[in-house]
């Protein structure tokens, strides 16, 4: 298990997760002041995730046939794909909130917290670990997570101003 962090902590998909997560963040957010149902809500979500994943995917193969004047094709595609995947599960992570209360696990409301503060935190906590891993002391990791998070938080404090 600690080999498998350790490699996503060395991929490139770490970006790609904070990218995607900050994505469903805003758009939980966006969602909240008029919510549909819960379903509704975990069908929204999802459907975005993939829809940012596929523009993540069809972006790197045309940037990548633009840069090397060549098209890409079969493994290089399926890599691209891959890749992309990190992006649609980090947006469509809160959809899994949505969809407990659908099923009446939670409460609509719950979903809503638990989706705003699992996608601040999954951030922080990213920017902490990179800050440890590239050196930082506590303190300096710390302030890292508290800049990232900042990001997360700055959406959920102009949700909270403007409602």
């Amino acid at each position: 298990m600690r080999g498998k962090i350790e490699d996503h902590l060395g991929s490139r998909d770490v970006a790609r997760v904070i990218y995607g997560s900050i994505i469903g963040l805003a758009l939980v957010v966006a969602l909240e002041d008029h919510p549909p149902a819960p379903g509704a809500v975990a069908a929204t979500v999802a459907g975005a995730a993939i829809a940012v994943g596929l523009a993540e995917a069809y972006s790197e193969v045309v940037g990548a046939e633009a840069r090397t004047r060549r098209p890409v094709h079969g493994a290089s595609v399926r890599v691209l794909v891959f890749d992309a995947a990190a992006v649609t599960l980090g947006a469509g992570f809160p959809a899994l909130f949505f969809v407990l209360a659908a099923a009446g696990v939670i409460d609509t409301d719950l979903a809503f917290t638990l989706s705003k503060w699992t996608g601040l935190g999954l951030i922080s906590i990213y920017g902490y670990v990179a800050a440890r891993l590239s050196g930082s002391g506590l303190g300096g990791a710390l302030l890292h997570a508290a800049a990232v998070g900042g990001i997360g938080g700055a959406l959920i404090a102009l949700k909270a101003l403007v409602h």
